[in-house]
């Protein structure tokens, strides 16, 4: 109960706003949240804007919240969802609504377990978050308000797999899957895809009879990102550093295939896959690599799904943690973790290549959601 009351008391403190310079209008620019750490000198979710040309304009803490490391809108955009990755206390879930420069807290929430490292929101408002210390993942849900509700559901993953990392269950993401009631949740420690399905009745978490699907030993997998087709998708193996496709059949079956690897051939040092998207068109596909400090390019087969390396783009900094794409896809913004920065490149829609564009201090980004 301390932990929750020491966090509302620090997120009710709003900061003034910072501004680098005058703002742009909305029809020039793209703003966006940074999650982040605050082991450092971050405090709390930071908010940027990225103009026509992809330069960087900094908006300012928005609100001060405690290692806000992951976040999501609620349906309407009105509201936004934080995961609090608490170590080694016991996470949480913070809602705040969006008011211009300010995030005004709704109410904070256990997060059904330890260390939530994922939080998303579907089209109903069930709030989902995957928590990797425990090998959890809850459902909550948002009220007409954006305020969250108490915990509806929480499922034990169970298992290991053969690596020191996998000594136990560690659920790293959860996913609403396109046009359906079901999610999937990635466990890393588990080495496998977990299925669910919503129940609306219950409002509970029901298993799949599939339950789970397994990847290669040692794979460590971590998320995923659908194809627009909704007949594949593709998960990012953190641990072994590759990308599975996965087959989704008509009777709502997961088949796993081939994987290929993030990281050139000739690259022997350490490093670990962290985050995967996958364009509009679903013609190109960027995956991060923290140790190598690159978004790795690739080309989707149109027929098959097969990948094919484009290339490689240095991150200009340290552990490249998260990425996004603008909602236009013209840019890709890179959160460097260990180097306190971002950085923004240019997107060719055609060869998918990146140019690099504009950099910006960032105190400890973990994760980009434009709005």
């Amino acid at each position: 109960m301390k932990t929750f009351l020491s966090i509302l008391s620090l997120c009710l403190v709003l900061s003034c706003n910072s501004k680098k310079s005058t703002p742009k209008t909305e029809t020039e620019s793209i703003p966006f949240y940074v999650g982040t750490y605050t082991t450092k000198d971050s405090k709390g979710i930071y908010k940027y804007e990225l103009d026509s040309e992809g330069s960087f304009t900094e908006l300012g803490l928005q609100t001060l919240s405690e290692s806000p490391s992951f976040l999501s809108f609620s349906a309407d955009k009105k509201h936004l969802i934080a995961a609090n990755k608490l170590d080694p206390k016991q996470g949480s879930i913070s809602s705040f609504t969006i008011k211009g420069d300010s995030l005004i807290l709704n109410n904070i929430m256990p997060s059904g377990g330890m260390n939530p490292c994922f939080v998303t929101t579907n089209k109903d408002n069930y709030v989902l978050a995957a928590n990797y210390g425990s090998g959890t993942v809850s459902l909550l849900q948002l009220d007409e308000n954006g305020h969250l509700t108490d915990t509806l559901d929480i499922k034990q993953h169970q298992g290991k797999g053969t690596t020191s990392r996998q000594e136990g269950p560690h659920a790293h993401s959860v996913y609403s899957v396109p046009n359906s009631n079901d999610i999937i949740s990635i466990d890393l420690g588990t080495n496998s895809l977990w299925m669910y399905t919503i129940n609306k009745n219950t409002k509970t978490l029901e298993p799949k009879p599939e339950a789970s699907l397994a990847m290669e030993e040692g794979a460590g997998p971590r998320h995923l990102t659908f194809h627009p087709n909704n007949k594949w998708l593709f998960v990012l193996n953190e641990l072994n550093n590759t990308i599975t496709k996965v087959e989704r059949l008509e009777d709502e079956q997961y088949i796993k295939k081939e994987s290929t690897s993030t990281l050139p051939s000739d690259y022997t040092e350490s490093s670990t896959s962290a985050d995967i998207h996958i364009s509009a068109d679903g013609l190109f596909l960027y995956t991060s690599n923290r140790g190598h400090n690159s978004i790795a390019i690739f080309k989707v087969d149109p027929k098959d799904g097969s990948l094919t390396t484009v290339g490689y783009e240095s991150t200009r900094g340290e552990t490249p943690r998260n990425f996004s794409l603008s909602p236009d896809e013209k840019f890709v913004v890179v959160a460097n973790r260990n180097s306190d920065n971002l950085i923004s490149f240019k997107r060719n829609n055609e060869t998918g290549l990146l140019t690099f564009a504009d950099e910006i201090k960032s105190p400890t980004p973990s994760y980009i959601l434009f709005q």
